[in-house]
C-alpha cells in the first residue's frame, strides 16, 4: 500500500494532477478564512462558541452545525465562502431530480457529452439563483441575528455588521454568491484536471479541517484540568476500536453490492460469433448513499424552529413542549429521522433506479438472468432485489446517523470528537477516499504498477475513470500554481506570528 503512493509520484500526468489537486484545494481552504468585507466574525464565534459549551442540543447548534460542517467552518466565520459548494450540490439534485420526471431532460441526459453540457450549463444558472436567494437570508439573518439564534445579545456579543445595512446587504451578495461560484469553478478543475471528484472533495476537506480542534478537544477528554472527570485508558481502547468497526462498517456498505448474474446469448453477425458471454449487474446495497440522512437532517431542523416559535407567540406551551421533544437527544427526534431516512431512501432509489429500462436494455442487446424471463419478469426481479437492499441500506444509514448522538449525550463526548464516528460527514469521507484512491488505483494499473490492494475490491473497479477525465495541467503550470499558493502561504505564517507575537511574549 505504501509503496503505491510512491509509485503515483512516479507517474508524470498522475503526479501532475495529484499536485494540481492539492493546490486547488489550499484555494479552497484560504477562502473559508477570509471574511466579507464590512462584517466582523468575532461576535458571531463567540456566540456559537457558548452555545457549544451550553450543550449541543441549543437550537442555535442545531439549525445550523449540519451546515457549518459543509463548510469547514466557513459559515460561522462569515467568509466568502459562508455558503460553500452546497447550492451548487442543490442544484444539482434538482436537476437530477426533474430529468426522471421532465421529458425534455430525460432525452438531453440521452444526447451523450452535448446534453449532458446543457444539463451542466443549466445547474450553473440555477446555483447562482439560490446563492443570490440565500445569501440574502444570510445577510437579513446577519442584521439581525437574535430573530432566529435565540440568545443572542448585541449589548454582550456586540454587532456582526459594521457598516450601513443597505451597502452590506449589496456588497454581501456579490462577495458571498461569487465565493461559491468560485468553489464551483474549482470542483470543477479537479474533476477534469485533477484527481478524483471535485466537488465531493471539497466537503470532505471542509469536513476534515476541523480534525485539530477535534485532537485538542480529545486531549482535554483524558488529559483535562484537576477536578474534571475524565476517561481512562479503558475508554480510549473502547472508542479506538469503535472507530475502527464504524470505519470498517462503512466501507463494507458503501463497497457492497449485491451481483446480479447476466448471460448473453450467441449471435451471428456475418462471419463472427458475438456473444455468448457470462457478466453481472452490480447492485448497490446503499444506492442512495448519503442523500437521505442530508434530506432528513435539513427536514427536521425547521418544525423545531416553527412550532417553537408560534406557540412562544401564541402562548400554547404544548407546542412549545412538543419543539423541545423534536431535538437531538429526545426518542421523538430519532424516531421521525429513521422513518424519513427509510422514506428518502426508498424515494432516492424509485427515482433514480429505472429497473424497466434496465431490463429493457438487456433484451435488446441479448441479456438475461438466468432462471428469469425477459422482459417484464427480469424488471420485477430487480425490483424485488433493490427493494431489500434498499432496506438494509436505510437501517444502516439509520445506525450510522445516531451514533455520534450516542456518545454526544450518553457519554458526553465532546461534538467536534463524536463527529468522526458515523454521522453524515463519516460517510462522505469514507465515501469520497474510496472514489479517490480507485482513480489513482486506475492510473496505477495501466502503467502496470501494484494498486494499493493487490487483492480486493478497489481494483479494476472503474476501468473508465482515467479516461472519463479531461488532460492533465503541464508541471509548468501546476509549478507556477504552487509559487503563487507559497506566497500566500508565507504572507498568512507571518501575519499569524505576528498577531500571536504579543501572547508568546
Amino acid at each position: 500500500m505504501f509503496s503505491a503512493f510512491t509509485n503515483s509520484l512516479k507517474i508524470p500526468e498522475l503526479r501532475s494532477r495529484i499536485f494540481y489537486t492539492l493546490g486547488l484545494l489550499f484555494v479552497a481552504r484560504v477562502g473559508a478564512h477570509i471574511p466579507v468585507p464590512g462584517l466582523d466574525p468575532g461576535p458571531l464565534q463567540r456566540f456559537f462558541a457558548d452555545q457549544t459549551l451550553a450543550g449541543a442540543d441549543s437550537a442555535a447548534g442545531s439549525m445550523i452545525g449540519l451546515y457549518n460542517m459543509f463548510t469547514g467552518g466557513a459559515l460561522v466565520k462569515g467568509a466568502i465562502c459562508a455558503l460553500g459548494i452546497m447550492p451548487y450540490i442543490s442544484a444539482s439534485i434538482i436537476f437530477q431530480l426533474m430529468a426522471a420526471v421532465v421529458p425534455s431532460l430525460a432525452r438531453l441526459q440521452q444526447e451523450g457529452d452535448v446534453g449532458r453540457q446543457k444539463i451542466t450549463q443549466y445547474t450553473r444558472y440555477a446555483t447562482v439563483l439560490i446563492c443570490i436567494v440565500q445569501a440574502v437570508l444570510l445577510i437579513f439573518t446577519l442584521q439581525n441575528p437574535g430573530s432566529l439564534f435565540t440568545g443572542y445579545d448585541a449589548n454582550t456579543y456586540g454587532n456582526i455588521i459594521i457598516i450601513s445595512d443597505f451597502w452590506f446587504m449589496l456588497t454581501g451578495v456579490i462577495f458571498i454568491t461569487a465565493g461559491t461560484l468560485l468553489l464551483m469553478w474549482l470542483g470543477e478543475q479537479i474533476t477534469q484536471r485533477g484527481i478524483g471528484n471535485g466537488v465531493s472533495l471539497l466537503i470532505t476537506v471542509g469536513i476534515i479541517a476541523d480534525i485539530p480542534g477535534a485532537i485538542a478537544a480529545l486531549r482535554d477528554l483524558f488529559f483535562g484540568p484537576i477536578g474534571v472527570n475524565k476517561l481512562g485508558i479503558h475508554h480510549a481502547v473502547l472508542m479506538i476500536g469503535l472507530f475502527v468497526l464504524v470505519t470498517m462498517g462503512i466501507v463494507m456498505v458503501v463497497q457492497g453490492q449485491r451481483k446480479i448474474p447476466v448471460q448473453y446469448a450467441k449471435r451471428v453477425v456475418g462471419n463472427k460469433v458475438m456473444g455468448g458471454q457470462s457478466s453481472f449487474l452490480p447492485l448497490k446495497v446503499n444506492y442512495s448513499g448519503v442523500m437521505p440522512v442530508i434530506f432528513a437532517s435539513a427536514i427536521l431542523m425547521f418544525p423545531q424552529q416553527i412550532l417553537s416559535q408560534l406557540g412562544a407567540k401564541i402562548g400554547w406551551s404544548w407546542m412549545v413542549e412538543f419543539a423541545q421533544e423534536l431535538l437531538r437527544g429526545n426518542w421523538i427526534y430519532y424516531s421521525i429521522m429513521s422513518f424519513l431516512i427509510l422514506f428518502f431512501s426508498y424515494f432516492w432509489v424509485s427515482v433514480m433506479f429505472k429497473p424497466i429500462q434496465i431490463a429493457d436494455d438487456l433484451k435488446k442487446y441479448g441479456g438475461y438472468v438466468p432462471g428469469v424471463r425477459p422482459g417484464e419478469p427480469t424488471a420485477k426481479f430487480l425490483d424485488f432485489i433493490m427493494t431489500r437492499l434498499t432496506l438494509a441500506g436505510a437501517i444502516f444509514l439509520t445506525i450510522i446517523a445516531v451514533m455520534p448522538d450516542v456518545l454526544l449525550f450518553e457519554f458526553n463526548v465532546p461534538q467536534r470528537v463524536a463527529i468522526f464516528f458515523g454521522g453524515t460527514g463519516m460517510l462522505i469521507t469514507v465515501g469520497v477516499v474510496l472514489d479517490t484512491m480507485r482513480q489513482v488505483e486506475t492510473f496505477l494499473l495501466q502503467r502496470h504498477y501494484d494498486g494499493f490492494l493487490k487483492k480486493g475490491r478497489i481494483r479494476a473497479r472503474n476501468p473508465g475513470v482515467a479516461s472519463a477525465v479531461g488532460d492533465a495541467a503541464d508541471m509548468k503550470t501546476v509549478g507556477k500554481l504552487w509559487l503563487v499558493l507559497g506566497i500566500i502561504f508565507l504572507v498568512g505564517l507571518l501575519a499569524w506570528i505576528k498577531n500571536s507575537w504579543h501572547t508568546w511574549f
